[in-house]
């Protein structure tokens, strides 16, 4: 029958439907498998042939039929899972009734009243299939997950057949052992299947189904208490699946060893079509959904440093239920650390080397999933995160976060991304490891909308967050906090800062000291706390090597003149907000030297009008986000009982500003000031210069021993899990997932709750 018929004879089918008042019954054989048994219609016809009006037209006015239709359709996904799929007829069954299925379910989700239909039994659908079983029968949607399980472990439709030859009798689908079907080489298996077109579009149709029956999440508000697990992941990540182990390892090395590149060889993929990478992109989405779990609510394995022969470390406690989350924590080999590592640097690299060679790798649009599964990562398997930031292998993960985070700066539509970029440098900043790494010098030249620069990655990192927090957009804001929370974390590590990046904190330090921005909202003077911290950290911890930062603080000494003589006044505060209204600028560009930008880069541009982005929770502040901890003299941390921000009584500006203006921290550089000014000054005078060459040879060799205060003690802040980010990652999540899936469209129109779809 060729396809115009089919998808006509589909369309009547699903006009009957429609149009019938009277329910019709399961057992009506002839009048279901118009549905699926005598077509062959793509997952884009499922969705132009079952247009959404017909659909919630059904679910109002004749809900029985929808159920059965439901029923039915699952009902054939068992069976398929049952025998095997051995014909092509079953197997086009199966694709067409998934395609189904997709469609419809985001329209059962939708409705309230329609939500605990999957979880209700059906009678005589008992677990032994006998007439009398009903009482252990399992919900529909139980039986719905551990078909799509089966069904994505079955020889010759989504994985290699092992048998020899084809008088074998086939595999029996229950004895198979599916840890012998994993679908990649990496994590805990070793042989690579040959590579089969149709078994990666079989497994990527019903990994889509897999990810709608999870989709339910996006019909609920966020919810403060953020607890609910999604029940359609709990059971699909429990024990009940037999498939866990081998499906998560499939997931992640399908992730992890895909190459967009083409086997190296450049502008391959202009000469083949790389049907790997929807199948990638899938695996990704279900993957980071599957790990969706509140690691401040739940106990996370604690991991000791035994390692045993399996890929997944025996650790006890047992862990937390999800057995995703639970395996994920207890990878342990450094060969598997190494996989998984070298493969998200090398996917998040792809949109850099686009930049080299245009066009001559395929450009991968799934990063933001594979942050998120980074994030993952590090925040479930402590060794991993141990792992990344023992070698400068971290710097492969940091450079594209940074070419994402100034890239993304000015679109509005993208502000998810600054945020999972910023939350990831954050968690690694609170590691003593990650600033000692970013001294390597950073001679990489990706072309980026940053000014030229000769130094290491942490000049790197400072130009890149100066840029944001000066050229990026208003609702950035929120982030400065934690901007300059990193580079406080880093800075008694870092060796020797170039003069570019000196200057760009130095220019912070001016933006933000103005007086109609300090006054102008309660937490602002924060920030300049935070880079009078780095300052104080680099000069009593790094002085010999920063002669460029020395240089910059001393031209530029008016400023902490200023912050020490801050008029507390009301008039004098009145008069600066006064002059704010009239120059509503965010921050002055002026007196930051921009230079050029690099060579082929091109400017971070703004969303085009039109683009579609979904809404995102608030996240917590910065006191909520991370812990205090101080670094004693062996280099271990010590958590610090973080004291309340004490409320000024009357509630005045004035009393405000008092209130924090004793505690600016300007000993360390007053000090500084006092001694190296004069001698700085008797150089230029003696010697008529106006060198400045000089005058850093002779900071370079000065030194400081004995005439500052005594080294105050490194303060750590470190990202602590609540459960105010979990909630924030799950709707930056969906909304990724949400938009990402156009083409079909399984979301589009239906009345998700978890975030708003706004326009730009």
């Amino acid at each position: 029958m060729g396809s115009a018929d089919s998808k006509l004879n589909f369309r009547k089918a699903v006009i009957q439907l429609t149009t019938k008042t009277q329910p019709v019954e399961a057992t009506d054989d002839a009048f279901w498998d118009q549905f699926w048994a005598d077509t062959a219609t793509s997952v884009q016809d499922v969705f132009a042939l079952v247009p959404a009006a017909e659909i919630r037209a059904v679910r109002e006015e004749s809900p029985s039929n929808l159920a059965t239709l439901c029923y039915k359709a699952v009902e054939k996904l068992v069976q398929g899972a049952e025998s095997g799929c051995h014909s092509e007829k079953e197997k086009q069954i199966v694709l067409n009734c998934s395609r189904l299925l997709t469609r419809v379910l985001p329209y059962i989700f939708e409705d309230p009243d329609w939500r605990g239909f999957f979880w209700s039994t059906v009678p005589g659908a008992g677990r032994g299939g006998g007439e009398d079983d009903d009482e252990n029968a399992r919900p529909l949607a139980e039986s719905l997950l551990l078909a799509i399980a089966d069904l994505l472990f079955c020889p010759d439709f989504t994985v290699q057949s092992h048998r020899r030859s084809t008088v074998d009798s086939a595999e029996d689908v229950h004895s198979l052992d599916s840890c012998e079907y994993i679908w990649e080489a990496g994590v805990g298996f070793a042989h690579s299947p040959q590579p089969n077109y149709i078994h990666d579009m079989n497994r990527m149709e019903l990994l889509k189904l897999l990810l709608t029956c999870f989709s339910e999440a996006m019909y609920l508000p966020p919810a403060p208490d953020s607890g609910s697990t999604n029940p359609w992941v709990q059971f699909f990540c429990s024990t009940e699946n037999r498939h866990a182990l081998p499906l998560f390892t499939s997931l992640l090395n399908t992730v992890c060893a895909y190459d967009p590149v083409g086997y190296g060889i450049p502008y391959n993929h202009l000469l083949f079509s790389d049907y790997r990478e929807p199948l990638v992109e899938e695996a990704a989405q279900v993957l980071i959904v599957t790990l969706d779990h509140d690691s401040a609510t739940s106990t996370s394995p604690t991991v000791d440093g035994t390692t045993t022969g399996t890929a997944m470390d025996d650790a006890d406690p047992p862990g937390p239920e999800n057995l995703f989350v639970n395996y994920l924590s207890r990878i342990h080999r450094e060969e598997d650390f190494q996989f998984v590592l070298k493969g998200i640097a090398r996917l998040l690299s792809n949109p850099l080397l686009q930049t080299y060679l245009p066009n001559s790798t395929k450009k991968i649009q799934f990063h933001q999933e594979l942050l998120v599964l980074f994030w993952k990562l590090c925040d479930f398997n402590k060794k991993f995160l141990f792992f990344v930031l023992k070698s400068s292998d971290v710097l492969d993960i940091l450079v594209p976060i940074l070419y994402f985070l100034n890239d993304a700066r000015a679109d509005q539509s993208r502000v998810g991304l600054m945020h999972i970029g910023v939350f990831i440098l954050l968690l690694l900043s609170g590691e003593r490891n990650f600033g000692v790494r970013l001294n390597k010098p950073y001679s990489v030249r990706v072309p980026m909308d940053i000014p030229v620069f000769t130094g290491t990655h942490a000049d790197l990192l400072i130009v890149v967050f100066h840029k944001i927090i000066t050229s990026g957009h208003q609702r950035l804001q929120p982030l400065f906090d934690c901007l300059l929370t990193i580079v406080v974390n880093v800075s008694p590590y870092l060796k020797s800062l170039s003069m570019v990046a000196a200057n760009k904190l130095l220019h912070l330090l001016e933006a933000f000291s103005t007086t109609w921005f300090l006054f102008s909202a309660a937490q602002n003077h924060h920030l300049v706390f935070f880079l009078l911290e780095v300052f104080n950290n680099i000069i009593q911890y790094q002085f010999d090597g920063n002669s460029n930062l020395v240089y910059a603080i001393i031209r530029k000494r008016s400023v902490f003149h200023q912050l020490a003589n801050l008029p507390t006044d009301p008039p004098a505060i009145h008069k600066a907000l006064q002059r704010r209204r009239r120059a509503p600028e965010p921050l002055s560009r002026t007196g930051s030297q921009e230079g050029a930008s690099m060579e082929g880069s091109r400017p971070a541009a703004p969303a085009e009008p039109g683009t579609l982005k979904t809404s995102l929770v608030a996240t917590p502040g910065i006191d909520k986000l991370t812990e205090k901890s101080q670094v004693s003299e062996d280099g271990t941390l010590r958590s610090l009982e973080s004291a309340s921000q004490p409320s000024s009584a009357d509630g005045s500006p004035a009393a405000e500003v008092l209130s924090w203006k004793s505690k600016l921290p300007l000993q360390t550089i007053m000090r500084l000031l006092q001694v190296l000014v004069p001698q700085v000054e008797k150089i230029c005078i003696d010697k008529g210069l106006t060198d400045e060459s000089e005058i850093l040879r002779f900071l370079q060799h000065g030194t400081l021993v004995g005439l500052l205060p005594v080294p105050h003690p490194i303060l750590i802040r470190k990202y602590q899990a609540n459960s105010g980010t979990a909630m924030w990652f799950r709707t930056y999540m969906w909304g990724v997932i949400y938009l990402r899936n156009v083409d079909p469209p399984v979301w589009y129109d239906t009345d998700v709750k978890l975030f708003e779809i706004q326009r730009v």
